[in-house]
């Protein structure tokens, strides 16, 4: 089973909502890449225009100009989910209720989804989809009788866990709120007197509109005639944001949790030069993962930058593709080598992460058959030994290359001379010893237990349905 990795994008107060959560969801496309959907209230009822493949593929001029009409809208982007690769699982997910048009944009991924979705079909609800995401709808619309909206929603979120950012349009209102933990990134921004919301602020850039700051973990932002309220609906709780998003899923130019990502990720390779020195011919990335550590590993050990492989750009990440073909297939077509700058040579490649090797272990294959006289890599984050339950696509450990085998050993699957990968203390470091952050793949160490574990502290395969 996959797990939810998505972008939202939220637009209150704007002429032309529709085309600005286009933009929106156009920037955030490195989120997902299966399938798009956005929602406008056009004053009477809810408009919808969602469909498979990427943003420009989903929408025409047709749609933004003439069919999604409205002042108030909302995006979502995805990939590969606890759904399947259908029309019907795209969101945003819409519901009517009493009053209410709901449609609701989720990233993340609810480690009760299967007990609450059980709880509620033996109560008479009908579930339209496999998402997890339409649980919330579900606990939303059983809490509005007698309630506000919310009232509603603070309800659905206290039986919920796991990993939440939501967007939700509610007829003219616009709501938007993190898990307590604060797992997903969620921003807010303004354009003129229009609120915006967005995964990343990397949308903000696009739309030109100005970030003011995080949506705070179990914080909810209510925007309703262009008048911004907020409440924390949850009690605080120590912060556990998803650590990948700097290390791998965020643009380089957003700024998520408070940080710029582009310096961290720089930061991360400047530490891994000082606890990992190598000899060797030049620093180099295999473009655009592990891009950004290693100009700050380049800068730090003194050694050249080259670009020795060259990425087609019209390609999408493979890490990022729902099935294993389609990932070998990008493997083989996403990046060429520049030969005159590898044979006899020796070469420190810097990787963000490796996950199943399956893709690191061809690219350096094809290094060795052009004539690299050693081949080392140092990776910018520690091994991954846990599954992810929180919405990243490793959701068990026989999938993961560094829970079955030591280090010595991946390197030689790989094909490597030497690997070396950052300490926690090391990447902890890069974000200015800031410890606010889910580590539980690397130590496992999970601050929600997954649904089905035998223990809070026991996550193997073996015990979990």
């Amino acid at each position: 089973m996959k797990k939810e990795y998505c972008g939202l994008v939220g637009i209150s107060g704007h002429p032309e909502a529709a085309r600005m959560a286009y933009f929106g969801l156009y920037a955030l496309q490195h989120r997902g890449q299966e399938s798009a959907g956005i929602v406008t209230w056009d004053g009477t009822k809810l408009r919808e225009q969602r469909g498979m493949g990427l943003v420009a593929d989903v929408f025409s001029e047709r749609h933004l100009g003439k069919e999604l009409k409205g002042t108030t809208a909302v995006g979502h982007i995805r990939y590969s989910t606890t759904g399947a690769s259908l029309l019907r699982n795209a969101q945003p997910f819409m519901v009517r209720f009493g009053d209410y048009r709901l449609a609701v944009g989720h990233n993340g991924n609810l480690v009760n989804a299967q007990a609450l979705r059980r709880e509620l079909e033996h109560h008479g609800s009908i579930f339209q989809t496999t998402m997890d995401s339409e649980v919330i709808v579900h606990l939303i619309a059983r809490n509005l009788n007698g309630k506000s909206l919310e009232e509603a929603i603070t309800a659905a979120c206290s039986r919920i866990q796991g990993a939440y950012s939501l967007v939700i349009l509610a007829n003219d209102k616009l709501i938007a709120l993190r898990d307590p933990h604060g797992f997903r990134p969620l921003s807010l921004g303004r354009m003129g007197d229009a609120y915006v919301v967005a995964s990343e602020t990397c949308a903000f850039d696009l739309l030109e509109a100005e970030y003011l700051r995080c949506v705070e973990p179990g914080e909810m932002v209510v925007i309703e005639d262009r008048c911004l309220s907020s409440t924390r609906y949850a009690p605080q709780i120590p912060s556990k944001s998803c650590i990948f998003e700097l290390i791998y899923f965020a643009r380089p130019d957003s700024l998520v949790f408070g940080k710029v990502v582009y310096s961290t990720r720089k930061k991360m390779g400047e530490i891994l030069a000082q606890e990992a020195p190598v000899d060797g011919d030049y620093i180099m990335p295999f473009p655009d993962s592990g891009m950004y550590a290693a100009v700050g590993y380049a800068q730090a050990s003194g050694l050249p930058f080259e670009l020795a492989m060259i990425r087609n750009h019209y390609i999408g990440r493979t890490f990022i593709q729902p099935s294993q073909d389609m990932r070998d297939f990008g493997v083989r077509v996403k990046l060429n080598p520049v030969r005159s700058l590898i044979k006899g040579k020796r070469l420190v490649i810097i990787e963000d992460s490796i996950v199943r090797g399956t893709t690191i272990r061809t690219r350096v294959k094809k290094l060795r058959e052009l004539g690299a006289r050693e081949i080392h890599m140092r990776v910018s984050c520690p091994p991954i030994r846990h599954p992810c339950f929180f919405g990243i696509d490793f959701s068990s450990k026989g999938e993961l290359i560094a829970a079955n085998n030591s280090v010595p050993d991946i390197a030689r699957y790989i094909g490597l001379d030497s690997l070396h990968y950052l300490s926690i203390e090391g990447l902890l470091s890069s974000t200015n010893g800031d410890n606010g952050y889910c580590l539980a793949c690397f130590n496992g160490h999970y601050p929600v237990p997954p649904e089905g574990s035998c223990s809070k502290m026991c996550f193997e395969d073996k015990c979990r349905p």
